[in-house]
């Protein structure tokens, strides 16, 4: 009999990235900040640091606070409006957290990032340098998306998967999701009765994220999807992810002292760091349709040639981030292809020693070399 795994101890966490939501930081009722609970917030992150753990926070918020400071209460908001409140609310975050961490004598850094700032790969290093020097100082860096000017075609849209992405950025032993549930239940524990909680989670399977559903009332704005995506990329990143409940004052040290939550275990063999930008990356520019021989050969550790190819969906230049897809659309992995949409069309089929006569000129004999590709079941 197999036993379950056990759960990890935020204890020993010595890089941790908290993501607090706009549900758990600003009152429903008034849009303020929950001032009390934000200073309980601190005061656990205080005792963190004092231990010697590094703590990152990413934190939403700024829509919320700013609509109350404009009376836009319940207006329903354009695209436009909520990037202009973004910029106005973002004040009054980053002063709260600056607040509540001074009272500890810990200094607050504030970040803004957008999905371009970690999926492009030298802002990406950039952003990663930093949040190491910042860390080294000292300093709590405060992460939030760049609303402001993030239009909704690149934007995240949940600050799960910015928490994922910045774990994984940083290199940290744990994310941590404050939520207003407590981890994750076979079903909405409030509807169903019979609803099991799950400490737990292994690996990430499809039955694992069919519990995630669409986002229902009452969860905070990503819903349990997002925050299983966001598990997908921290796991596959080699990061502990925990959902644990964060309304009552003290959520982290309510967690390290043994409070309801479910774990979601990192993969032991998390590959070099360009690997894992690569396997965590949200935004593919194009599709490759491969073969089942192909497939086999990835497997066993081979680059992508042509010859397995059988088809090119989207309009991707060399260099950019691609889907590798089986012939029934599963999608197997990613990689950072050699050649551009209408040459890659070309090749299509054909073996390596026909890519100079078919392209005129001569490049690399592989679409994908394996030093840029990760497969999502190796």
């Amino acid at each position: 009999m197999t036993l379950p795994a056990a759960a990890p101890s935020l204890a020993q966490a010595r890089r941790i990235v908290i993501k607090i939501g706009s549900a758990l930081l600003v009152d429903s009722q008034n849009a303020e900040l929950r001032a009390s609970w934000l200073r309980s917030v601190c005061s656990d992150i205080a005792a963190l640091h004092a231990r010697g753990a590094e703590v990152i926070v990413v934190s939403s918020g700024a829509i919320s606070l700013a609509r109350h400071q404009l009376g836009l209460m319940s207006k329903r908001l354009r695209l436009d409006e909520k990037q202009a409140l973004a910029s106005i609310g973002q004040i009054g975050l980053i002063q709260g957290w600056s607040s509540a961490l001074a009272e500890h004598n810990l200094v607050a850094a504030q970040l803004l990032l957008t999905p371009d700032d970690t999926e492009n790969r030298e802002r990406h290093l950039n952003a990663r340098a930093t949040l190491q020097t910042l860390l080294d100082l000292g300093a709590i860096p405060v992460i939030n998306e760049n609303d402001a000017i993030a239009t909704a075609e690149i934007r995240f849209g949940d600050n799960d998967r910015l928490g994922a992405r910045v774990a994984q950025m940083v290199g940290a032993d744990c994310l941590v999701l404050l939520s207003d549930i407590d981890g994750l239940y076979t079903a909405d524990p409030r509807r169903d009765p019979a609803a099991r909680h799950i400490p737990v989670v292994e690996q990430m399977t499809d039955d694992i994220m069919a519990m995630g559903g669409a986002p229902p009332s009452g969860y905070s704005s990503g819903g349990m999807r997002t925050k299983l995506l966001a598990a997908q990329i921290a796991n596959r990143a080699g990061v502990h992810m925990v959902i644990a409940a964060g309304q009552a004052p003290h959520p982290i040290q309510r967690l390290l002292e043994g409070g309801l939550c479910t774990w979601f275990l990192a993969q032991t063999d998390v590959g070099s760091a360009r690997k894992r930008w690569l396997g965590s990356s949200l935004h593919p520019h194009g599709r490759i349709v491969i073969d089942a021989g192909a497939y086999q050969a990835l497997r066993q550790g081979a680059s992508l040639l042509p010859a397995g190819v059988c088809g090119i969906e989207g309009d991707f230049r060399r260099g950019d981030l691609v889907l590798i897809c089986a012939e029934d659309g599963t999608v197997l992995g990613r990689g950072l292809s050699d050649y551009d949409a209408e040459e890659s069309t070309k090749l299509i089929g054909h073996h390596s020693d026909e890519m100079e006569e078919l392209l005129g000129y001569r490049g690399r004999d592989v679409l994908i070399h394996r030093d840029d590709l990760v497969l999502d079941h190796p």
